[in-house]
C-alpha cells in the first residue's frame, strides 16, 4: 500500500527542495548583486511572496510527511485515506503556485487550488482519527 509511504516520500523531497530555496533566498539577501535593494523590499512584492512560498513548502512537506505517518499507524478505511493522502499531496500545489507566481507569473489559481486541498486533507484525516476505535 502506497497511501501513507508516498507522503512521507514526496513530503522529505519537498523538504529538501524547499529548504536549498532557503539557501538561494541567503544568498539574494546577502550576496546577490543588488542586495540592498532586496533587503529594502523585504515586506513587499516579490521577495515577500518568495518568503511565503519558502516557508508553506517546508510547512506543507511537514504536514505530509505527518499525515503519511499517521495513514500508516493509524489507517483510516481505504477510500477515506486514499482521498487524504491525495489531498494533502495537491496541497502541495499551493507553495508551488507561489514560486509560480513570482517566477512566471502564474495566476493564483494554484495557491488557492492547494490552499483548499491542505486544508480538506487535514480536517478530513481530524476526523477519520476521531471516529476510530483506539485499541487500549
Amino acid at each position: 500500500m502506497h497511501t501513507g509511504k508516498s507522503n512521507i516520500v514526496i513530503g522529505f523531497l519537498f523538504l529538501s527542495l524547499f529548504m536549498l530555496y532557503g539557501f538561494v533566498l541567503i544568498f539574494l539577501r546577502d550576496f546577490a548583486p543588488g542586495r540592498e535593494q532586496w533587503i529594502a523590499d523585504y515586506g513587499v512584492g516579490v521577495h515577500f511572496e518568495s518568503r511565503l512560498a519558502h516557508a508553506h513548502g517546508n510547512l506543507f512537506a511537514l504536514l505530509n510527511i505527518a499525515v503519511g505517518l499517521v495513514l500508516l499507524r493509524l489507517p483510516p478505511p481505504a477510500t477515506s485515506g486514499r482521498w487524504i493522502s491525495w489531498l494533502a499531496l495537491a496541497g502541495m500545489l499551493m507553495p508551488v503556485g507561489i514560486l509560480a507566481e513570482v517566477l512566471i507569473g502564474a495566476p493564483p489559481l494554484f495557491v488557492i487550488v492547494g490552499g483548499v486541498c491542505m486544508v480538506l486533507a487535514m480536517g478530513w484525516l481530524a476526523f477519520a482519527v476521531w471516529r476510530m476505535e483506539m485499541p487500549q
